[in-house]
């Protein structure tokens, strides 16, 4: 059982000691590797408004989940931060100067999704919380596995550095969801009905839906083209099918190849003539 009290008790922001920023006006990033730490930046600066969507639905009732959203929420809010100090080194704006105009981008779409939120909610009942808590393991895994492939392609260290702090905060998100997740799935035949329904036919990558779709393509194909990439996505669905009911799964596969991701699946082994 995930300790809930104690991830209450080391909840923090994200930690920026001995982390210089000014090395990136010495050593600046690629055109590339910016533009992937703009969409993260958005993304995890938007995840209040993810919260504002979960909280009307029956995850608010169960008071465990509750306390871990307050908490995620609160270090998911530093981490856009600190990526803004990567994008602010670079004199491009961050913030608030970033955050603002991308939701009034998002105009009735923004406003209708806790409405939709709140009716599905209602239509599944309990059961709505086992779909929300193993979708968030599975944004959760792929949100680590991102970072792990931006810092391998842009090898800066000081980048490096600062992703592999924000990465061990996000484990302990993981942690949360999957345990979640998993014994919902384990108790509840329509759970795992539900759950297999939602990822085979709604689930999307994270930020997918609050980012333009061009820069959805260019940061999957960043980040998953090629042989690395292809392993990271068969990491993930892999994942995703050790959950109690999801055999047989490749969600994030399909989901690649549906943005234009090339190579999503590893070379088979060669075979070896008897």
């Amino acid at each position: 059982m995930f300790d809930i009290d104690a991830y209450q008790d080391l909840a923090a922001p994200v930690s920026l000691d001995g982390v210089d920023f000014a090395a990136f006006r010495a050593r600046p990033l690629s055109p590339d590797v910016l533009r992937c730490l703009r969409f993260m930046h958005d993304v995890e600066s938007h995840t209040v408004c993810y919260l504002r969507d979960l909280l009307v639905t029956p995850s608010h009732a169960d008071p465990r989940v509750t306390t871990f959203l307050t908490m995620w929420n609160y270090e998911e809010h530093w981490h856009g931060a600190a990526l803004g100090k990567v994008l602010d080194a670079h004199g491009e704006p961050a913030g608030d100067a970033r955050i603002g105009p991308m939701r009034a981008r998002l105009g009735r779409s923004d406003r209708v999704a806790p409405i939709l939120n709140a009716t599905l909610g209602a239509l599944l009942g309990e059961d709505f919380v086992a779909v929300h808590m193993t979708w968030g393991a599975l944004n959760e895994w792929s949100t680590q596995a991102g970072y792990a492939r931006l810092a391998e392609r842009a090898g800066h260290p000081v980048l490096t550095e600062l992703l592999d702090r924000i990465q061990r905060q996000e484990a302990r998100h993981v942690a949360f969801y999957a345990t979640e997740a998993r014994r919902r799935l384990a108790a509840s035949p329509r759970a795992r009905r539900l759950v297999r329904w939602a990822l085979k036919t709604k689930w999307a990558p994270v930020g997918s839906s609050v980012m333009p779709r061009s820069e959805t393509e260019f940061l999957l194909r960043y980040l998953l083209d090629g042989p690395a990439g292809a392993q990271a996505i068969q990491r993930l669905d892999a994942n995703v099918r050790k959950l109690p009911g999801l055999d047989g799964l490749h969600v994030v596969r399909g989901a690649a190849t549906a943005y234009g991701v090339t190579a999503t699946a590893p070379p088979e082994p060669a075979r070896v003539a008897a």
